[in-house]
């Protein structure tokens, strides 16, 4: 087993265990793209780097995205100067910043000793191509309902972020 698979692993369950115990929203996405990272770099070391490009674009690229928005809609606790005052100290990005320096001089270090991915099935090549149609084949009703899924997530997020402002 590869020495940089367990780092890897071992940065993806520390930064998943800050998600979970961190009480300000901003600093759990911090450490959620850091364990999204680690997990791409996780299957990017078991030889799918095309799943670990889908990776972070799909879920460390646009779904963080959306998670941003639903805070910045819901806009809870503290007033717009305060937050922005603590999203910039230096105690925010420490931890988020220390994994993600970790994951970068692993995979620096694998490329530099220029350690192969694990051998995978001996199969060929799969291009876009093949991933759409079996997306959009087989799996089409799995796909249409985790859209709906994020959907809803985002009209309830909506909704409740205006009740509460009308509140105030």
């Amino acid at each position: 087993m590869s020495i940089s698979l367990e780092i890897y692993g071992l940065v993806a369950i520390c930064a998943t265990a800050m998600v979970i115990t961190r009480p300000i929203a901003v600093h759990a996405l911090l450490y959620l793209v850091t364990a999204l990272l680690a997990l791409a770099c996780v299957f990017d070391v078991l030889g799918a780097p095309f799943a670990a490009v889908l990776e972070v674009i799909i879920y460390a690229g646009a779904i963080i995205v959306l998670f941003v928005f639903v805070v910045m809609m819901v806009n809870l606790g503290q007033p717009d100067e305060l937050r922005e005052k603590g999203w910039l100290s230096a105690g925010t990005w420490t931890g988020p910043s220390i994994l993600a320096l970790l994951l970068l001089s692993t995979m620096i270090y694998a490329l530099w000793h220029g350690t192969a991915p694990a051998n995978g099935p001996a199969m060929g090549p799969i291009g876009p191509q093949e991933v759409g149609l079996s997306l959009y084949g087989p799996y089409i009703l799995t796909v249409e309902l985790s859209s709906f899924l994020l959907l809803a997530g985002l009209v309830s997020a909506y909704h409740i972020g205006r009740r509460i402002g009308e509140k105030n």
